[in-house]
């Protein structure tokens, strides 16, 4: 079974922080808390999270102090963090995306079933292949078989094995992939 991953949430909010916490502890995340940029900075340090996931407007250090100070450690340089904003401002996304956050989330905006599909797709890496079952009788099956040329069983041309649909990963956050039909069986593809 795969650890469960640490994400630190940095809120002056204590309902707000209360709130993703429980969000994020029913998705199996491991969750750690503080109260603005510098108990973040100082939580970070210690327990170096996978992730953190952090407001912009709080006492002491604001989010953006907070990850340029994160960039200057080489323990904390490379979390992940994503910003949770009430606002989403231009200025405020323009400036989280230059100092390297991962995503940008206005609240209120975006359900916690999304917040918690986005932030997990940053531990997905690019190039990750998934085989997947394909129907050759369903919906545009067989449209699909006559524009590429292929038989309408989509079996394959060597052994006569059902093809799968193989699908690369390109970018987790957009969900893009590229995909071709193969062999399970002798490894053929369809270029």
């Amino acid at each position: 079974m795969e650890k469960s991953k640490k994400i630190l949430l940095v809120d002056d909010d204590v309902v707000l922080r209360e709130m993703y916490a429980e969000i994020f502890q029913n998705a199996n995340f491991e969750v750690i808390q503080a109260s603005d940029g510098l108990e973040g900075l100082d939580v970070a340090t210690k327990e170096i999270p996978d992730v953190i996931f952090t407001g912009i407007v709080m006492p002491r250090m604001d989010g953006f102090d907070m990850m340029e100070a994160l960039k200057k450690t080489v323990m904390t340089a490379n979390i992940p963090v994503v910003i949770s904003s009430h606002m989403g401002r231009g200025e405020d996304q323009d400036r989280a995306k230059k100092l390297g956050a991962k995503d940008f989330i206005v609240r209120g905006i975006t359900r916690p079933i999304e917040v918690i599909e986005r932030i997990s797709s940053i531990f997905i890496e690019a190039g990750k292949e998934y085989k997947l079952e394909f129907n050759p009788f369903a919906l545009d099956a067989q449209e699909l078989a006559k524009d590429l040329h292929f038989e309408a069983s989509f079996l394959c041309l060597e052994c006569k094995e059902k093809l799968v649909l193989n699908m690369q990963l390109k970018d987790p956050q957009s969900r893009t992939f590229d995909a071709h039909f193969v062999c399970p069986k002798c490894g053929w593809e369809a270029k």
